[in-house]
């Protein structure tokens, strides 16, 4: 082909990439997270890949402190966007916020329940009787402990004594031995494992699929965006699914202060148990037991200053800025 076809022709796709919506302009968006969390790590391969780049989106991410502070940017408009768990966006819905979610973020139960190197355990009947570390309510880590116990026979109030502690502090008490038993989160579980604790059983083989963490937008959010931005999250999810060792990379510089070895072995733990999803589709079921978990157990609504706190705190301010 003469080299001059070959240039009228290069110049012809170029002209046509650039005319293309998603590379024509830079929409710009902010994203608000409820944490810097591993349980969000296909957000930030998203960024660090430069997926929401190769989308047209200009993305602003910002870090709220709680899942309620990152849902109330949405609803009152400071932010497009934001991921937390689903459960807070199904109950602020159910107060009359006009918000949805659109994507899977996570799709495991990411929550799993180590012991003492010694302590003998050969299913969750063994736990009666024992202290057990675990986060302090409301938080899906004690919830889905407390289903387990039911669904097996025992009551979480007679049965065990739970040591509730503030979320991520779990591995202090755990392994300074005040307890044989704690329900964990990651990077908690492995820097737990780190000092010679064990791992016995993990809820996201037990439950399967379960829509624990999620992106939020509000119904009235543009749909040209919305789409650009879960088309982000999907090339993040397919790219972590074949490059293990960019995966970990990106882990590891966006936990700078954490242990390598920890954060490798955290983001392999969740990986190999499929609490990173594939796609950003939620099945029906898996939103239904997550949403039938968080409430039923009284994660948020059965929460005795949930209408004070939440409520009147966070979404009816945030709905009177709309």
């Amino acid at each position: 082909m003469p080299l001059l076809t070959r240039l009228i022709r290069a110049t012809a796709i170029i002209s046509t990439l650039l005319a293309t919506p998603a590379l024509a302009e830079n929409k710009k968006v902010t994203l608000s997270q409820a944490f810097q969390s591993m349980l969000y790590l296909p957000l930030y391969v998203a960024i660090d890949e430069g997926f929401f780049t190769q989308q047209g989106i200009d993305l602003t991410k910002e870090t709220a402190g709680a899942p309620t502070v990152a849902l109330s940017a949405v609803i009152s408009g400071s932010a497009q966007f934001s991921i937390h768990g689903p459960e807070w966006t199904a109950i602020a819905a159910s107060k009359g916020a006009a918000v949805d979610i659109i994507a899977n973020v996570v799709n495991g139960a990411a929550v799993w329940i180590a012991t003492t190197p010694d302590f003998k355990f050969t299913g969750i009947k063994d736990v009666k009787g024992q202290k057990v570390v675990t986060g302090l309510m409301p938080t899906t880590s004690t919830s889905l402990f407390m289903k387990l116990l039911k669904e097996n026979g025992m009551d979480p109030k007679t049965d065990v004594d739970m040591i509730q502690v503030a979320i991520g502090s779990e591995p202090g008490p755990f392994v300074a031995k005040q307890a044989d038993v704690a329900i964990m989160y990651e990077p908690g579980l492995d820097q737990a494992v780190a000092k010679g604790m064990k791992v016995v059983l993990g809820f996201p083989k037990l439950y399967g699929a379960y829509a624990f963490s999620a992106v939020t937008a509000r119904r009235d959010v543009d749909p040209d965006t919305a789409q650009r931005v879960v088309n982000a999250m999907e090339m993040a999810m397919r790219f972590m699914a074949k490059n293990e060792p960019r995966t970990l990379a990106i882990a590891r510089q966006e936990f700078p202060t954490l242990d390598p070895i920890v954060v490798d072995a955290a983001v392999k733990r969740m990986l190999g148990d499929g609490v990173y999803p594939r796609s950003v589709d939620i099945t029906a079921d898996a939103l239904k037991v997550s949403m039938d978990t968080q409430i039923a157990l009284g994660n948020l609504a059965a929460q005795p200053d949930y209408e004070t706190f939440v409520v009147k705190k966070f979404i009816d301010p945030a709905l009177a800025m709309k």
